[in-house]
């Protein structure tokens, strides 16, 4: 079974293609978020690239699933993570790519290669435990009922767990339900050194956060992140908040324009110069000074990669570790 994934849309792609595998120049990664930058990447599969109605180019990577799976768990997490917890994202990951390529959310591919989809940065984050973990899972996808689960994950709960209709369609989803996690709390730092990939550990901060604005800072990002003239910012007011404490629906209040923004994944945007690390905060405003002091990071719906991480580092088994972030699920092989 092979999936197409689109890796970058660019002016020109420049690559260098190599006996059996090829080189991509310039993929930016983490596009819109706090750690967004570009890198040189290696992938295997076959390359096409793609020229579009305005002018661009998109390279566009065929790759069998098995094999894409092994380069998204080394991306997504470090390779050298433990393999119970390389072989629990294996089957979220395998589950989550399945749903993509039968209803693909872009056009001309199935997924994309950036945290819009799934991680995918080829061949230079991988080992033989991304491999081994992929072979002792292959075809393991997560059901619920008849239907194979749409698996969501991120970096850090923060202490509990989402719903999903915080994060995105007013729907109740019976497998992404809030569930206390006390795994993610006190992380030790050997676990994160073995877990985070390189990029990922210049975040130190994860867990427990603090941001501050100037008045004219809040309000200059305010405006250029929304387009909207708020005037002065006056009020950032939580109207609604998901079972983990994450804001889903937001009233910002501003001398010439007031309006209420949702959900989780907006907000986070207009109130950053790139990204919070996620909606579950406090707001404070004294002194011409705004604070949000916050919790997480990610949307906080499914799997705790750092605390499926730790759970993975005490011994429970991925079968344990799936069960508990996505509960009255069943591993089956699929079809």
């Amino acid at each position: 079974m092979d999936i197409r994934v689109g890796i970058l849309t660019a002016p020109k792609i420049e690559f260098e293609q190599k006996e059996h595998t090829f080189v991509l120049k310039d993929v930016r990664i983490g596009i819109g978020f706090h750690w967004d930058r570009k890198e040189d990447q290696e992938f295997e599969g076959t390359l096409e690239i793609r020229n579009n109605p305005d002018g661009s180019q998109t390279a566009i990577n065929t790759i069998d699933l098995e094999d894409y799976l092994c380069s998204v768990i080394s991306s997504e997490m470090s390779a050298n993570s433990p393999i119970e917890l390389l072989k629990a994202h294996a089957v979220i990951s395998r589950s989550w790519a399945i749903r993509a390529m039968q209803k693909p959310n872009h056009e001309g591919y199935h997924v994309c290669a950036d945290d819009h989809c799934q991680r995918y940065e080829g061949l230079r984050r991988m080992n033989e435990r991304a491999v081994e973990a992929v072979r002792a899972t292959r075809g393991q996808v997560l059901m619920y009922g008849n239907e194979i689960c749409d698996c969501r994950y991120y970096k850090c709960c923060g202490g509990r767990t989402e719903i999903w209709r915080t994060c995105w369609e007013d729907i109740d989803v019976p497998y992404i339900q809030s569930v206390r996690c006390d795994y993610c709390k006190s992380p030790s730092p050997k676990v994160l050194r073995l877990v985070l990939n390189d990029y990922d550990q210049e975040t130190k901060d994860f867990r427990d956060w603090t941001v501050r604005y100037t008045d004219e800072e809040l309000d200059a990002i305010i405006a250029e992140k929304s387009g909207i003239d708020f005037g002065e910012i006056q009020e950032l007011v939580p109207l609604h908040r998901g079972a983990s404490g994450r804001i889903d629906s937001l009233k910002i209040v501003g001398s010439r324009h007031t309006e209420v923004i949702g959900k989780e994944l907006k907000i986070r945007y207009w109130l950053s110069k790139s990204c919070l690390y996620s909606s579950w905060f406090e707001v404070s405003h004294a002194d011409g000074v705004w604070t949000l002091t916050g919790h997480g990071w990610g949307h906080g719906a499914g799997l705790c990669q750092i605390g499926a991480a730790v759970m993975a580092s005490e011994g429970h088994k991925y079968e344990e570790i799936l069960s508990y972030y996505y509960p009255n699920t069943q591993l089956m092989i699929a079809d």
